[in-house]
């Protein structure tokens, strides 16, 4: 089995440590760090698979680092904070966060988060799509629209690839934001999935053309044929 490096960016030590002895397993390596200076070293000299990231560091915001990460990569992350606003849950997923635990959090629920999310990256592999313009080769996060190439979050890509393998189906807006967020342990809300959509569709935008992600209100949404 592949290894997976997981960067755990949390300066309370002990809950540092927590994580790392909740998440242990052969194929995991970790590295820890307590600030921002020591997560962008890290990030600089390891590819790391997943990092669990809190917003509240002592020399700056977690989304702060999250903006820089996604100028450069879309590799998974996970928002940690003691704030239970919506507007953290809004903020962090707008700006690409993969998924958000509000502290205290029970260990056991991380690890089954992290497992969850380690294996969805896992099958994210072998699709292919090609149609009306459209080519989106997720193996190897590859995305074009009419030949120009577009970069996609990993929330967008859940949510791309989701509709892509259900076409014509429509989906509520409940089993999207399960599929994509929630393993049921934590309440998420709806205007994450909203504001994804949205960034999906401009994204995906051709002149001229009806965008394939079409709203069915009261219901959700559907990629239509």
């Amino acid at each position: 089995m592949a290894e997976k490096k997981i960067l755990i960016v949390e300066d309370d030590r002990g809950l540092n440590q927590g994580i790392t002895l909740a998440l242990h397993a052969p194929e995991h390596r970790f590295y820890s760090a307590y600030n921002l200076k020591e997560a962008r070293r890290i990030w600089k000299e390891e590819r790391v698979s997943l990092i669990i990231l809190d917003i509240n560091l002592p020399d700056g915001s977690g989304y702060t680092f999250l903006e820089e990460i996604r100028r450069e990569s879309e590799v998974s992350v996970i928002m940690l904070t003691a704030n239970d606003l919506e507007i953290d849950q809004v903020t962090g997923f707008s700006l690409g966060a993969d998924d958000y635990i509000t502290k205290p959090f029970s260990l056991m629920i991380m690890r089954a988060r992290v497992e969850r999310m380690l294996a969805r990256m896992a099958q994210d592999k072998g699709l292919t799509y090609e149609k009306d313009g459209y080519r989106f080769v997720f193996e190897q996060m590859y995305f074009t629209v009419e030949g120009q190439e577009v970069t996609l979050s990993k929330t967008e890509q859940k949510l791309l690839r989701i509709l892509i393998e259900h076409q014509g189906q429509t989906l509520t807006r409940e089993q999207l934001v399960d599929r994509i967020w929630s393993d049921g342990a934590q309440y998420v809300e709806e205007n994450a999935l909203s504001v994804t959509v949205g960034r999906l569709r401009k994204k995906l935008e051709q002149t001229g053309k009806k965008n394939p992600i079409q709203t069915v209100y009261g219901l959700g949404y559907v990629w239509e044929r």
